[in-house]
């Protein structure tokens, strides 16, 4: 590294080559956050009761208890190792009008990992919820994943995969 340094060596000043700095970055790792899951995603909503309606009869979520330290409407929810904080809007302006007809796999959106795509298909016609279907394949390994994507009764919108049919890190 020391003869790096000394070729690079112009009007008094050192300069360090590229493979040089990408050594040291390596050496030098910030140290790791001490984040440890995601908890909860927050849910601003229309009226609380049809968003609890929605997610414990549609995805499973359970109805936990909500510390009465909050001074605002809304409720808790609780599966599968993660929290939905449902927030009683007071504002009908904050929030996009629900549109099921427009299901776009690009917009924003939480997904959920799914054992059994047919049972939740199965679940979805059963509750009359609009949903667009749809398979990804990856022609390199030849792995498909299939996802399922609709609206909760506040127009966000919910994806249901099977993404562990992709390696997602080598």
């Amino acid at each position: 590294m020391e003869e790096n340094k000394e070729a690079c060596k112009s009007n008094g000043e050192t300069r360090v080559n590229k493979e040089d700095n990408n050594k040291k970055e390596a050496d030098e790792k910030e140290p790791e956050l001490p984040l440890m899951s995601l908890n909860h995603v927050s849910r601003l909503c229309r009226n609380v009761e049809d968003s609890i309606d929605f997610y414990t009869k549609v995805l499973g979520f359970v109805l936990i208890e909500r510390p009465p330290a909050f001074d605002f409407a809304g409720a808790w929810l609780f599966s599968y190792g993660v929290g939905v904080h449902l927030v009683q809007s007071n504002d009908e302006d904050k929030l996009s009008p629900p549109d099921s007809a427009h299901l776009d796999p690009t917009d924003n959106h939480i997904s959920f990992q799914c054992g059994n795509m047919e049972a939740i298909e199965k679940r979805l016609k059963e509750l009359d919820v609009k949903y667009i279907k749809r398979t990804v394949k990856d022609d390199q390994s030849g792995n498909a994943i299939d996802q399922m994507f609709f609206d909760d009764p506040d127009g966000f919108m919910i994806e249901i995969c099977n993404c562990e049919n992709f390696k997602l890190v080598q």
